[in-house]
């Protein structure tokens, strides 16, 4: 049982939650583009107060490892990792898709019943989506990969499911496949630290920690930035 910082900068949300045993203590988060390097560390000495505890009581870090945003992955690992260094505590990372899997099973497991695989995804460039599929005990279905959408896209998990699709990544998919059997909408989903707060848990009890010197975010594709001519 700890008290873990759980930190989410996938993303354009900016997020983070103080959880003791999987329960939220304090929660912080913005989601209106990429105000990581301004907001983060203001954030965590926000819900450090709100919660009554001081840095030098967390049992352990977690932050979410992607897929997601280059930059916004090494802001919030570059913390992670600064307050591991500093506090000498353990680092956890939490896959930011499963993270947002199990939100969805935790807020209305009414719908969970209906839609039987989840399928989180994050906007990538043009019609590219980072997805993953989950079951209702959160096994992996489908391995986290990059996807271009098309009318084909998730057939072979269609055949035989109903799916829920969510994140920022599904508003690609809705002009192409939210006509088609077997497939549903879930607006307004993004990754959130306080999602993160049972799975961080889960593996502090099971001592599934990073190597400090190495760990580096999930990014999935190789970072591509603008060239000058």
């Amino acid at each position: 049982m700890g008290l873990i910082l759980n930190i989410e900068t996938a993303t354009t949300a900016c997020s983070v939650a103080l959880a003791k045993d999987g329960e939220v203590l304090a929660l912080k988060e913005i989601n209106e583009g990429y105000t990581h390097s301004e907001n983060l560390i203001l954030f965590i000495e926000d819900i450090m107060k709100q919660a009554g505890k001081k840095l030098g009581e967390l049992d352990a870090v977690a932050v979410s490892k992607g897929p997601g945003s280059y930059t916004g992955l090494r802001i919030g690992v570059s913390a992670a990792k600064g307050f591991c260094f500093a506090l000498e505590k353990p680092l956890i990372a939490v896959p930011t898709l499963l993270s947002m899997a199990s939100s969805q099973l935790a807020i209305n497991d009414q719908r969970s019943t209906i839609n039987n695989l989840l399928v989180p995804m994050i906007d990538a460039r043009r019609m590219e989506v980072y997805c993953a599929a989950y079951d209702q005990e959160l096994n992996e279905i489908m391995p986290v990969q990059a996807k271009i959408i098309d009318e084909s896209s998730f057939s072979e998990l269609a055949s035989g499911h109903s799916l829920a699709l969510f994140g920022d990544g599904a508003s690609k998919c809705k002009a192409v496949l939210e006509n088609k059997r077997g497939f549903s909408f879930i607006d307004n989903v993004f990754p959130s630290a306080k999602d993160m707060a049972g799975l961080s848990e889960k593996a502090f009890a099971e001592k599934r920690f990073e190597d400090l010197a190495y760990f580096e975010p999930f990014y999935l594709k190789d970072f591509v930035g603008n060239q000058k001519a």
